[in-house]
């Protein structure tokens, strides 16, 4: 199993809105980056865990926890005319984005900020001290348990 760290915007979904929504859980459309197109398509396996981080926001932290429950297939709003995200140069035949589906786990008991995980020295290879634009990327083990237990 792998740990990722996936971001949103919570006023466009939240940890709340995956709650919340049939069975719990939704495809993570949208992703418009390639290396966490290639993240998302080549690594992200059944069972994995994942961080859900609202930013650009009042509260930007981690705020919860999900586990991928069916693995990388084209996102369908790369064709859709109306979306904000439709992609003219995709094809059914060469699709440029993908999704997994998540289903929500838990909130966690208080939210992890973006400010104590950069003050965490114990945090060592989070992408998210260095390359905070990303909006999908791995968490080692050993920050995945830091940043757990800083939520408690």
């Amino acid at each position: 199993m792998n740990y990722w760290l996936f971001k949103t915007e919570p006023d466009a979904f939240s940890i709340d809105d995956l709650k919340n929504a049939p069975q719990q859980t939704t495809l993570w459309e949208g992703v418009r980056n390639y290396q966490a197109r290639n993240f998302i398509r080549d690594d992200i396996k059944l069972g994995d865990q994942v961080m859900v981080y609202h930013s650009s926001c009042k509260h930007v932290g981690v705020v919860g926890i999900a586990t991928v429950t069916k693995e990388a297939y084209p996102d369908p709003t790369q064709f859709e005319l109306s979306s904000d995200y439709y992609d003219a140069k995709a094809t059914n035949d060469k699709p440029r984005w993908f999704v997994v589906e998540v289903t929500y786990l838990r909130h966690l008991k208080q939210l992890v900020s973006l400010k104590s995980i950069k003050a965490n020295n114990a945090i060592t290879e989070l992408a998210l001290k260095k390359a905070g634009r990303l909006s999908v990327m791995p968490v080692t083990k050993n920050d995945w348990d830091e940043i757990i237990a800083m939520s408690n």
